[in-house]
C-alpha cells in the first residue's frame, strides 16, 4: 500500500478503466427505474447524502478491505478470482434480464442510506469489484474512479426522472445489456490474470 501511494503519477487510462469496470457493476442508470419507484413511496430522497455516504463507504473498503482479509488469511488475488465470478453473475443479470441476488427492501423512511447508499450503489458487487480491481490498478487511480463515479451517480439521482423519459426503457435495458457484455468480458480477463498468479 505505501508503495502505491508513494507513486502518484496517474495513469488515466486506468482510472478510466476502472471507472467503466465500477460504473458497470454499480448499474446506476440501470437502476433508475428502482431510484424512481423508491423516491415514489418515500417522497424524497436525498441525493447529496446518499452519493457521499457511498463514496465513503467504498473507498474505507478500499483501504481497510485488504487489512481484513489479512487477518483471515486470504490474498488480493484469491480474493479477485472470486470477485471475477461475482462480476460474471452481476454481467448474466443485465444481459439475460434475470435477477440472481438483488432483492431490495425499498420501504424503510431512510432511503437515502439504505437501500440506496447501501447495498445498491455501494453494495457487494461494487466492494468485491474495489477489492478485485486492486491487483490490477494503484490505489490513487482507483480513489478518482471512484469519486468521479460518485459525482456521476449524483447527477443521476438528481436527473432520474428527465433520464428515464429522455431514454425511455427500452433505451435503459439496452445500455444495461451493452454494459452487461463489457462487464462480462472485464471478469474473464480479472479471472485468468489472477488465476495466473495463483497456480
Amino acid at each position: 500500500m505505501h508503495k502505491e501511494l508513494k507513486s502518484m503519477d496517474l495513469n488515466f487510462k486506468d482510472i478510466f478503466t476502472a471507472f467503466m469496470i465500477l460504473f458497470a457493476v454499480i448499474d446506476i442508470v440501470g437502476n433508475i427505474p428502482i431510484i424512481i419507484d423508491l423516491r415514489k413511496k418515500v417522497g424524497h430522497i436525498q441525493s447529496e447524502k446518499a452519493s457521499l455516504i457511498a463514496g465513503v463507504i467504498m473507498i474505507f473498503f478500499l483501504f481497510i478491505g485488504e487489512n481484513i482479509l489479512s487477518l483471515i488469511g486470504i490474498d488480493v488475488n484469491s480474493f479477485a478470482v472470486a470477485g471475477s465470478f461475482v462480476l460474471f453473475f452481476i454481467a448474466l443479470e443485465m444481459i439475460l434480464g434475470i435477477t440472481l441476488y438483488k432483492d431490495e427492501d425499498n420501504t424503510t423512511m431512510t432511503a437515502s442510506v439504505f437501500p440506496l447508499a447501501f447495498p445498491l450503489i455501494a453494495g457487494p458487487g461494487s466492494l468485491t469489484t474495489l477489492l478485485s480491481i486492486k491487483s490490477e490498478f494503484s490505489t490513487p487511480d482507483i480513489i478518482i474512479a471512484i469519486i468521479v463515479n460518485v459525482i456521476v451517480i449524483y447527477l443521476v439521482l438528481k436527473t432520474s426522472g428527465k433520464i428515464e423519459k429522455i431514454i425511455g426503457k427500452n433505451g435503459i435495458q439496452i445500455i444495461r445489456k451493452v454494459f452487461g457484455v463489457v462487464l462480462l468480458a472485464i471478469a474473464v480477463k480479472l479471472f485468468m490474470s489472477n488465476i495466473k498468479e495463483l497456480i
